[in-house]
């Protein structure tokens, strides 16, 4: 049903935890499955530093977290937000449709994030 990357993400998860004053903050969930993510981006240059996820759900579930994480580490903003739920899924070498929702909540807090950390240097700058 999963595949060796799902299984190897879900069982030794990267990024676990919270960053102390993120950058920038994203949670998103399904009422449906009940899965919720949060992830925290620290950015320096423009560029993602640090980003830690803390995930309450399935295998999928964690394992996209895990796996976005592992993405978009050393990347620019921009790079981050091109990261979809179809290029999570195709990291992972695909996920069963029935879980296809869990990258998409994955890339989802990834870009609540980032859109956090544009709100609040949008607001340093006094520009609404």
């Amino acid at each position: 049903m999963y595949s060796q990357k799902v299984m190897n993400h879900f069982m030794n998860p990267r990024n676990v935890g919270r960053i102390d004053l993120p950058s920038g903050s994203g949670e998103v969930g399904n009422a449906v499955c009940g899965d919720i993510m949060h992830i925290d981006i620290k950015v320096a240059d423009n560029i993602i530093t640090d980003v830690k996820f803390k995930t309450f759900g399935c295998a999928a579930a964690i394992a996209t977290s895990s796996m976005v994480t592992e993405m978009v580490k050393g990347k620019s903003l921009q790079e981050a937000e091109q990261i979809t739920n179809q290029t999570v899924a195709e990291a992972l070498d695909g996920l069963p449709p029935v879980k296809m929702h869990c990258s998409n909540l994955a890339a989802d807090a990834l870009h609540a994030a980032i859109a956090d950390y544009m709100r609040k240097e949008a607001n340093k700058l006094g520009v609404s």
